[in-house]
């Protein structure tokens, strides 16, 4: 896991106006695995995560955690929630949030299904995550 890469891509989001998600590092699918690699890989992207957890939380102190499995519920109940928690919250269980500077900038992991990869993401946006 290339932390300076993950920075750096964190970095340009947050340069750039509006709402953006991007994959900060993806492992392999899980559809012939047999249940022996996707522990492994669960584990090296919670702690690839927590890493940069601690760097950003130097860079902008203590995050919020912010639970998105309201903001799924909203979704499945046709009730708007907007961009770009739309469309993490039907992978991404949680995020750790800042908001150094009016904007917030967020990373968490996510996997779409027990046979789809991991990912480490990132999002920033604008508006009111909650």
């Amino acid at each position: 896991m290339d932390l300076a890469a993950h920075l750096s891509a964190i970095d340009l989001l947050r340069a750039r106006p509006g709402c953006h998600i991007t994959d900060l590092q993806i492992s392999e699918d899980f559809w012939e695995d047999d249940d022996s690699r996707r522990p492994r890989a669960r584990d090296d992207f919670g702690a690839g995560c927590q890493a940069l957890v601690d760097l950003l939380t130097e860079r902008w102190g203590e995050p919020e955690v912010l639970d998105l499995g309201g903001h799924l519920e909203q979704l499945v109940a046709g009730e708007r929630v907007a961009p770009p928690l739309n469309a993490l919250c039907g992978y991404v269980p949680e995020l750790y949030l800042w908001r150094p500077d009016g904007r917030w900038t967020a990373i968490g992991v996510g996997q779409g299904g027990e046979e789809l990869p991991f990912q480490l993401v990132a999002a920033v946006s604008d508006g009111d995550p909650r």
